[in-house]
C-alpha cells in the first residue's frame, strides 16, 4: 500500500510479505524504489528522501503494543538502506493500515492503535476515524505541506525512558559551536542559525547550496553524534541537525533541518517533538531565540513550508534534569494506492550498506 503520512510518502508492507532475511529485504526494496537512481524513474520512489521511505509492519511481539512498526529509509541514489532512525511522518498512516490489512479490529467510531516504532522500542498510540467499522480518512484537517485535507490522525508518545538530554547538559560546545543536543524520539542538535552565518529563513535549496554550511553542519553532527553516544555516525542518518531562528509568524521558533545533507522541506513528527522539547530546557540554546508560550502545552514550530504543532511539556528526574512528560501531535494520512508492486529484475548492482539489524529487531 502506497501511502501519504504526515509531509512524507512510503510503501507500507505486512512483514510477512517481505523477505526475512535482512539483506535480501533490503536488496528488494531497492528494487522497488528505484535506487540507486537520483530520478528513481523505474520504482515507486520520488526522487527525495521524504519519498524514499518504507514501513513494515505486523503484529507486535510485545504485550504493550498492537503492532510494530519498522521505518527503513531507503537511498536514492545510493544503493543504501537504513533503519537507524524512526520516521513520525510514516507512523501516521501505520494505524490505518494496520486495521486494513486486520492486524487490529475496528473500535468504533474512533480506534486507537499502540504501536511500538522497532527502530527504538518508543510508543506511540494513533488514533483515527473508522466509522462503521472502516478505515476513513477524509477529513477537514489541513497540515502544512500537504495540500488540501484529510482526516485527523492524532499520536501520542508516552514520557520517554531515555535521557531528554543525550550529554547531560543544556548547551555544549561542539566545533567552536554552542548546540543542545537533545532526544524526545529523535536525536537532535539545535544550533542557532546565526552562529552558522545565516539567517535561518533561507529556502531549503538555498542552503542545499551553501558549501560551506554543509561542511560546518557534518562537523558539527560528526562530533556531537559522538558526545550522544551514538558512535561514528558518518553512515547514520541521525543526528539531526537543526538551525534555530526567531519566529516570523506567531509561533514559537523557526526550523531549517537537515537530514543529514539535504535540507527538509518541513519537519519530522518526531524531529519537531524534539525541537519542541529543546527549546524549553533552561539554558539550552534555544533560550535566547525560541518564544514559548508562557501558558499551554501547544507550540507552534515553523518551517520552510508552513508550520507543525506539537504539545510538549517538560518535568524534573529526581536528578534534577528535565524529562519530557509528555508529547502529542495532530498528523494526517491518506492511502494513495493498494495493489500488487513489479520491482524491476535483480541485476548486477552494488549491494546495498548491511542495516543496523540485518532484520527486523
Amino acid at each position: 500500500m502506497l501511502m501519504r503520512g504526515g509531509t512524507s510518502k512510503g510503501a507500507y508492507f505486512l512483514a510477512e510479505d517481505l523477505p526475512a532475511d535482512g539483506g535480501a529485504r533490503d536488496g528488494l526494496l531497492l528494487r522497488v524504489m528505484g535506487s540507486p537512481d537520483p530520478r528513481q524513474i523505474d520504482g515507486l520512489g520520488g526522487a527525495h528522501p521524504l519519498t524514499s521511505k518504507v514501513a513494515v509492519v505486523s503484529r507486535s511481539v510485545s504485550p504493550d503494543a498492537d503492532v510494530d512498526y519498522l521505518f527503513l529509509q531507503v537511498g536514492v541514489d545510493e544503493a543504501e538502506v537504513s533503519d537507524r532512525q524512526n520516521c513520525g511522518n510514516l507512523l501516521a498512516g501505520v494505524g490505518p493500515f494496520a486495521v486494513e490489512r486486520g492486524l487490529v479490529a475496528p473500535q468504533g467510531a474512533r480506534t486507537s492503535v499502540r504501536i511500538r516504532m522497532v527502530n527504538s522500542g518508543d510508543l506511540a498510540t494513533a488514533t483515527f476515524p473508522t466509522p462503521d467499522g472502516r478505515v476513513d480518512l477524509t477529513g477537514g484537517t489541513e497540515i502544512s505541506g500537504v495540500p488540501g485535507s484529510a482526516a485527523a490522525v492524532v499520536i501520542e508518545f508516552p514520557p520517554g525512558g531515555g535521557a531528554l538530554l543525550p550529554t547531560g547538559r543544556a548547551r555544549d560546545t561542539v566545533a567552536g559551536t554552542d548546540v543542545t543536543c537533545v532526544d524526545n524520539g529523535m536525536p537532535t542538535v539545535l544550533v542557532a542559525a546565526g552562529d552558522l552565518k545565516v539567517t535561518g529563513y533561507e529556502d531549503p535549496h538555498e542552503l542545499e547550496g551553501n558549501s560551506e554550511l554543509l561542511e560546518r553542519v557534518h562537523e558539527i553532527r560528526m562530533r556531537a553524534g559522538a558526545l550522544m553516544g551514538l558512535g561514528d555516525v558518518s553512515a547514520s542518518t541521525v543526528p539531526k541537525v537543526t538551525l534555530l531562528a526567531p519566529p516570523r509568524d506567531g509561533g514559537a521558533v523557526t526550523t531549517r533541518t537537515f537530514i543529514p545533507v539535504r535540507c527538509h522541506t518541513s519537519i519530522g513528527v518526531l524531529g519537531a517533538a524534539s525541537v519542541a522539547a529543546g527549546i524549553r530546557v533552561d539554558g539550552g540554546v534555544g533560550e535566547r531565540i525560541a518564544r514559548p508560550p508562557a501558558e499551554g502545552d501547544r507550540l507552534r514550530i515553523e518551517h520552510p513550508t508552513g508550520f507543525t504543532d506539537i504539545e510538549s511539556s517538560l518535568g524534573r528526574t529526581a536528578d534534577g534534569l528535565p524529562r519530557a512528560l509528555r508529547t502529542a501531535v495532530v498528523r494526517t494520512a491518506r492511502k494513495i494506492f493498494d495493489g500488487t508492486v513489479f520491482p524491476r529484475p535483480p541485476r548486477t548492482e552494488p549491494r546495498p550498506a548491511p542495516s543496523t539489524t540485518g532484520g527486523q529487531r
